[in-house]
């Protein structure tokens, strides 16, 4: 076991020196630094919160008040993913969310005695729930 675990942080070590994490990494530190980007997050957790809060009153919501608060958070949430800096970074996660899915993938395959060398990044979404192929 210490032997597949230590191949396992390897593993880890070469994601960490792809370009996949390497992009990742440098979209999440200039969304973090968009100022624009930070104060959009920051409404619409305002925004959240208000209707947690309103939702929360039970009976005593105020359903009008709820209706306008789900259209601005709404609005604010379709500024956030207009941003230039969270469209990069969200492109760039896509793009890793690939790697990790095609690991676990391939890592799934073998554990279940499937020949690992069989997966196909094009007809493999990890999910073998909704795979007809391998089976």
């Amino acid at each position: 076991m210490e032997q597949i675990l230590e191949m396992a942080k390897e593993l880890g070590r070469a994601i960490q020196q792809d370009e996949r994490f390497v992009k990742v990494q440098m979209a999440q530190a200039r969304a973090d630094e968009d100022e624009a980007l930070q104060a959009l997050i920051g409404e619409f957790n305002l925004k959240r919160m208000a209707i947690n809060a309103e939702s929360a009153k039970g009976e005593e919501q105020d359903e009008e008040k709820l209706r306008a608060l789900n259209v601005e958070i709404r609005e604010v949430y379709a500024k956030v993913m207009a941003n230039e800096s969270m469209a990069a970074y969200n492109e760039a996660k896509t793009e890793m969310d690939k790697l990790t899915n095609a690991v676990s993938a391939i890592l799934n395959m073998a554990a279940q005695g499937l020949d690992p060398d069989d997966y196909d990044e094009h007809s493999c979404s990890g999910n073998c729930s909704s795979c007809g192929g391998c089976h």
